[in-house]
């Protein structure tokens, strides 16, 4: 088994070579001086059973050629069987038509990462579900749910907790999280998004008086609905309000948002390399899942199950 990387997010691919016990494969992925990526490998992989991860977050475009040309270079060096673990699937959110002449980016995507070689995908909370039938090739889609409902016990536990979903589409993410909680009550927000990006809470189902709330979701991009979800959640009586979110994008003046908003705190995975604005904000907090793909890496390369991981 190798394990190699783009350069996307090399603390957490390190990370999950510390967990495996095994040597980053060494590798180049450069750019040429008008940003071509070139990818060279440095050793045998012949035969190999390789997983490359990269996580495709900002800049999208970048991190996802690095990835395809890193697939098709062990492709053409013979590995064995090369799996595409992907953290963070960018273009996840394009999985519809939300409207007339308008594409289904996340399919492309799809297509391109198994036409490039790729044998199998491993990633973290995909934004849709459907999208694992996007693929024609084996695809985990691990959940972030057991590292964040540790947390959660260690700093809140016995404490009046709720869990909240941000939007009617989260419910069955909020409703796994609650119970990991021991059947923590459920709460949700009903919002209404007029366009891309903005949203407007418009009502709170559930009894939120006095409760710890503890907003759970996939993505936090520029951090307008977990915000407003917050403020609506302490003007309904909330005692506190925190946020968990897997992949944390937070594009823009998303971080500014959430320093100062109703949230006491943002705790966000490393399935994305965050940048120096976000490690030095003040409410939010990293935890890792280095753990989480370093065992299912394992698991996949022994031939054994994957899914008994979140029983």
């Amino acid at each position: 088994m190798k394990l190699m990387t783009g350069n996307s997010n090399l603390l957490l691919a390190r990370d999950v070579a510390g967990y495996l016990d095994i040597p980053l494969t060494q590798a180049s992925v450069r750019r040429f001086a008008d940003e071509e990526v070139f990818v060279e490998i440095h050793e045998n992989v012949r035969g190999e059973d390789v997983f490359v991860l990269q996580s495709t977050g900002y800049p999208a475009n970048d991190n996802l050629m690095e990835l395809l040309i890193c697939i098709d270079a062990l492709k053409r060096a013979s590995a064995r069987r090369i799996t595409a673990v992907v953290p963070y699937f960018g273009y996840a959110r394009q999985d519809r038509k939300p409207g007339p002449r308008t594409p289904i980016s996340a399919k492309l995507v799809a297509n391109l990462i198994t036409v490039a070689g790729a044998n199998r995908v491993l990633s973290v909370d995909l934004h849709a579900g459907q999208i694992q039938g996007f693929f024609d090739i084996p695809t985990d889609n691990l959940f972030g749910a057991p590292v964040m409902a540790a947390d959660i016990e260690a700093r809140y536990g016995g404490q009046n907790l709720m869990v909240v979903s941000p939007d009617v589409g989260g419910v069955v993410r909020a409703r796994a999280l609650a119970k990991r909680l021991n059947n923590a009550p459920l709460a949700i927000v009903d919002k209404r998004r007029e366009r891309a990006g903005e949203s407007e809470v418009m009502n709170i189902i559930g009894d939120v008086e006095g409760r710890v709330c503890i907003l759970i979701d996939d993505i936090v991009d520029s951090a307008g609905t977990l915000c407003n979800a917050a403020a609506a959640l302490k003007a309904a009586g909330a005692a506190d309000v925190i946020a968990y979110c897997t992949h944390g994008v937070l594009s823009g003046g998303a971080v500014a948002r959430v320093e100062g908003s109703a949230l006491s705190e943002l705790i966000i995975t490393d399935s994305i390399g965050s940048h120096d604005v976000i490690r030095d904000a003040n409410r939010i907090r990293h935890l890792t899942i280095a753990p989480l793909l370093g065992e299912a890496i394992k698991r996949i390369a022994d031939e054994s199950s994957v899914s008994s991981l979140f029983d």
